[in-house]
């Protein structure tokens, strides 16, 4: 991220000029719903303010809703009808299972014809029209997973476009912009070994292990959305799952 300026308003308390400028910056689409804000430290080093200043904003942003907190894995950019208990669905942790903040980038966004796999656990014909994403999640500045993502085009059609923001949620953007309800999620948790494609992504060798966890996404209906495998480094992430 740039650093932003802020300008300082004599006689306007620090940090309702920060929570200001954060307002301005959701409003004008810089910061999407589902997007992972920086760390309190980063912020008040980018704003050149104190981390209590960024703090007390923050707080006020998230009482707004306009932010939401999620213990451990950092603070989203939301909206008063965003849903936040979309957050059940990211647990990913560190190798020893703690909460983690992962940012994402999203290198691979295109249409794709599914494969017989992929169209079988989807539940449509092979042969039917994805949009397919690839993308990378950062812990700090090391690459810890890949995730590859087909959704049934036809649902969710133009987010394969490079103007359509992916926030590091993505599930913010199909709820908020293409009206899909994401509900629930069946998860199968394996293993197995880096090929050199995965290996030079992760900076690991060939041959280490990764963790590799199938997602099937369900929409209203019992519908399936989306497929989706995601791969960990072994080292450096983990799955966490709470049964009630």
């Amino acid at each position: 991220m740039t650093q932003w300026p802020i300008k300082k308003t004599p006689g306007k308390l620090l940090y309702k000029v920060v929570e200001n400028f954060l307002q301005e910056q959701i409003t004008a689409g810089e910061l999407a719903p589902g997007d992972l804000i920086p760390s309190e430290p980063q912020l008040a080093e980018y704003l050149s303010v104190s981390t209590g200043t960024v703090k007390k904003a923050l707080e006020n942003l998230v009482h707004q809703k306009l932010l939401y907190r999620h213990q451990g894995k950092g603070t989203y950019v939301s909206r008063i009808d965003f849903n936040n208990s979309l957050f059940r669905f990211f647990s990913y942790g560190t190798h020893s299972g703690n909460p983690v903040r992962i940012r994402k980038q999203t290198p691979v966004r295109e249409l794709a014809i599914g494969s017989e796999k992929i169209c079988q656990r989807l539940h449509v014909p092979t042969g039917t029209e994805m949009v397919y994403i690839e993308r990378v999640g950062f812990r700090d500045d090391k690459a810890v997973l890949i995730e590859q993502c087909w959704w049934v085009a036809d649902l969710v059609r133009g987010l394969e476009k490079e103007e359509v923001h992916i926030p590091d949620l993505l599930y913010a953007v199909v709820v908020d912009q293409f009206d899909l309800p994401i509900v629930r999620s069946e998860e199968s948790l394996t293993a197995e070994i880096a090929d050199q494609t995965t290996a030079a992504s992760l900076g690991i060798a060939v041959g280490e292990p990764l963790v590799v966890l199938h997602r099937l996404t369900y929409s209203k209906n019992n519908l399936p959305v989306e497929f989706r495998i995601t791969r960990g480094r072994a080292d450096s992430f983990s799955y966490r799952t709470e049964i009630r």
